[in-house]
């Protein structure tokens, strides 16, 4: 039974800002529940879950991760309505904190599906809220979906990403362990290496005729340029045309890459290679056969496709795919992530393409979010100095934090895709 919501720690303007913090909703029976579900967790997983009062929920090893609830009620009531909504709006109001929040949101991500019991899974429809209609991929939609992210600012952006403003995983050298040898001093030269590893991926080399779907900041196409292609880029985002383009200007190549302002789906043309970073994600998979149905239109006879994209694994993707979670309400409206099973699926079945090459790099994901997040710790103030207030700081820490978390527990990855038409040559 739901009662009567009360109001939350959030003050101030976020009472205007943020209106799904002012007020905590109420439902005592069920946050009985969440209680009951987290004791068993922390038991299970070994986490140290803090009262305020300096108890535990359940004891935890020694260095176990800390969850520490500040306002224990506030917490079970969100999480009890709102699941994993509700558990990163609590984060936000400053109902919960960790002092090693990475840690915390690993051990969970590595544990996500069975944080619920299997006898109680079933319950999930009943207690998960929908995608909102208006975030589904639609041309219109799909131009305010991009906006709500990438057209915040171009300088809040510039503040945490290195001078390449490459929005996306880079590829490290590998150690003599075989991990990711990564610092920020070396993060521009791994931006470099894996938009290099995609072009060459893609066969793109002098007098190519190269599109790109997701301009970005303009670094892909200015590496493309550099080879002495020819590139088309698209993008919904008017923040990031303005500067791509001057970034392109200020490198000599504004009469070989046209940044235009374009849906996918109006593209036209003939193109030895199509490459794509991290762009996919953000379609939604009622799209997936258009989006993968202009690639094919798109290249030419004995051309290559070449795709970055964040992916999950396919019973996961599946049980989500209808659910409407914190990443998309507060982070990028209309994504979900697709699997690699997924991909084969819709090319099979929509388009010519068959997935022909790919290769992992989701741990260097992870060290690439732990620089940006670290960095955009360090530049609190000036994000401040922006116009962007205390909730919105620690949405982004969250939403950095929990990403990484992803990736280091092996719940996410990062690919590269080559995509071809097997026995098509030039």
């Amino acid at each position: 039974m739901t009662q009567p919501a009360t109001r939350t720690r959030v003050r101030g303007s976020a009472l205007q800002r943020w209106p799904d913090l002012v007020t905590v909703p109420r439902a005592p029976v069920r946050g009985l529940g969440v209680r009951l579900l987290l004791t068993r967790a922390a038991r299970r997983l070994g986490v140290r879950v803090e009262l305020p009062d300096g108890s535990v929920l359940a004891p935890a090893p020694e260095g176990a991760p800390v969850l520490r609830l500040r306002d224990p009620d506030a917490f079970l009531q969100r999480v009890a309505t709102g699941g994993l909504i509700g558990f990163g709006e609590s984060y936000q109001a400053q109902e919960w904190d960790s002092p090693d929040l990475v840690a915390v949101l690993t051990v969970l991500a590595g544990a996500m599906p069975s944080l619920v019991p299997a006898r109680l899974q079933w319950l999930r429809r009943w207690f998960t809220a929908r995608q909102p209609a208006d975030q589904y991929g639609s041309p219109d939609n799909a131009r305010r979906n991009v906006a709500a992210h990438y057209d915040l600012s171009n300088e809040l952006f510039a503040l945490f990403l290195d001078p390449t403003l490459t929005y996306s995983s880079a590829v490290f050298e590998l150690d003599h362990a075989g991990r990711p040898h990564a610092g920020w001093e070396l993060l521009e030269a791994a931006q470099r290496r894996k938009i290099d590893r995609l072009l060459d991926l893609a066969g793109v080399g002098p007098g190519s005729e190269v599109l790109e779907i997701g301009t970005g900041w303009g670094e892909l196409a200015l590496r493309a340029a550099d080879r002495g292609a020819r590139v088309v880029t698209l993008t919904l985002s008017a923040e990031q045309q303005v500067l791509a383009r001057r970034r392109i200007a200020a490198a000599g190549h504004a009469d070989r890459v046209d940044v235009r302002l374009c849906d996918y789906r109006d593209a036209t043309g003939q193109y030895d290679a199509v490459v794509s970073v991290e762009m996919v994600e953000a379609v939604g998979r009622a799209h997936w056969p258009a989006y993968f149905g202009v690639l094919d239109r798109l290249l030419a006879p004995g051309g290559r496709v070449a795709l970055q994209a964040i992916t999950m694994p396919h019973d996961r993707m599946l049980a989500s795919e209808r659910t409407f979670t914190w990443i998309q309400k507060y982070i990028f409206p209309g994504g979900l992530l697709p699997s690699v099973e997924a991909v084969e699926e819709v090319l099979a079945e929509h388009t010519r393409l068959r997935l022909t090459g790919q290769q992992a790099y989701g741990a260097h994901y992870a060290e690439t979010l732990r620089l940006w997040r670290e960095r955009f710790t360090e530049r609190a103030d000036e994000v401040e100095l922006l116009g962007f207030d205390q909730v919105f700081r620690r949405m982004w820490t969250l939403y950095l934090g929990y990403s990484e978390a992803g990736f280091r527990s092996g719940y996410l990855d990062v690919r590269q895709l080559l995509l071809t038409r097997p026995g098509e040559s030039r």
